[in-house]
């Protein structure tokens, strides 16, 4: 896939256009680079994300999926909740990793940035106007990947990913069906995390 068209299908996928998707984009390309791996399939590829919440630019991880192709749905993406805008990259069949993150001082210029400021202002990012929003987009877009990324070398992380449960039993509590490797046992009834933790 063509650059343009994986950053028009990112936007999509994201919802709005803005600058971290962008920055998350790109690092989750770099890191695909710096490792030799493809885009994931399916899971050959795992991302463990040290983003958070409750922080600016959290739209960065939607754009390292966009570029990895790990997603929550075929589980090969984890959030530490660091709130920090770093990520490791992790070749599952190799074993190899590379960790990166954005450059402090690139980041800490970003959030000074007109579009920040706007957003400081409780401007939904996709009502910042586009004369605010292009030069900092277009800036992310053309730099070089050494002036905003630090990127490891290749390190060793060997990998021992779990098989995929396909069997489900009814919980005792709700009724509903739960896969076989999430359910707890308790009074002798059979019941899914929702029913067995108390409330």
């Amino acid at each position: 896939m063509q650059f343009d068209e994986l950053f028009d299908m990112a936007v999509k996928f994201h919802g709005h256009r803005c600058p971290a998707m962008p920055m998350g984009l790109r690092a989750g390309l770099a890191a695909m680079k710096a490792l030799g791996a493809e885009r994931a399939q399916d899971k050959e590829l795992y991302v463990i994300s040290e983003t958070g919440e409750g922080h600016a630019a959290g739209c960065f991880l939607d754009g390292i999926m966009a570029a990895t192709g790990c997603t929550y749905g075929k589980s090969n993406i984890e959030k530490r909740y660091w709130n920090k805008m770093a990520f490791t990259l992790v070749d599952t069949k190799r074993g190899k990793a590379v960790r990166v993150s954005l450059k402090p001082e690139f980041f800490e210029q970003a959030l000074k940035s007109p579009f920040v400021q706007q957003r400081r202002k409780g401007v939904p990012p996709q009502d910042v106007p586009a004369e605010v929003l292009e030069p900092l987009l277009q800036r992310v877009l053309s730099l070089p990947e050494e002036q905003f990324l630090n990127i490891s070398d290749p390190f060793d992380y060997p990998w021992e990913g779990g098989q995929a449960c396909f069997d489900v039993v009814r919980c005792d509590g709700c009724g509903e069906a739960v896969f076989t490797n999430a359910v707890a046992e308790k009074g002798g009834k059979t019941l899914c995390k929702g029913c067995s933790q108390p409330s």
